[in-house]
């Protein structure tokens, strides 16, 4: 099963530092997955573009160096097309793309399912409860408590 963070949270939110860069190295050292919010973006100074990490705007510059390290761990919740566009470039990456969908198929062939859906046994399951009782039924779950939810599946 995959013990996926949200945005790099284990033990609840923390808006202060999710997405920040060496918030994700630590959790990932922690054992964990982690879903982050990707954005890639053209400025000025920088005719190229660069990738960023942040939820609502592009917020942490982040190399194409950091996502080669962090990729076996990552699951890049594309922000914007171009963000899409990019990060399909790079080998063996695991990313998708949503609004507000039920579910939405990764790259790498999972089933991202917002929470209150049926699962199946290629679903990622989004939660806040620890006790969901799907969460045995699914490849893995994503979740700021995921610290939690790891322990408690396996008590």
């Amino acid at each position: 099963m995959y013990f996926i963070s949200h945005r790099g949270n284990t033990s609840g939110p923390n808006f202060k530092d999710e997405n920040e860069p060496s918030y994700i190295l630590n959790t990932i050292d922690m054992g964990f997955d982690v879903e982050i919010d990707l954005w890639f973006w053209y400025n000025c100074s920088i005719s190229s573009g660069m990738f960023f990490l942040g939820h609502d705007k592009p917020q942490y510059p982040i190399s194409d160096e950091f996502i080669e390290k962090i990729k076996p761990y990552a699951w890049f919740h594309c922000k914007n097309l171009e963000a899409l566009n990019r990060i399909a470039q790079f080998d063996n990456s695991n990313y998708f793309w949503h609004q507000n969908d039920d579910f939405t198929l990764t790259s790498k062939g999972y089933i991202w399912t917002f929470p209150g859906n049926n699962v199946s046994s290629r679903s990622i399951l989004l939660t806040k409860n620890i006790n969901d009782f799907r969460l045995k039924n699914c490849a893995g779950v994503c979740s700021d408590y995921i610290s939690l939810i790891r322990d408690n599946i396996y008590i």
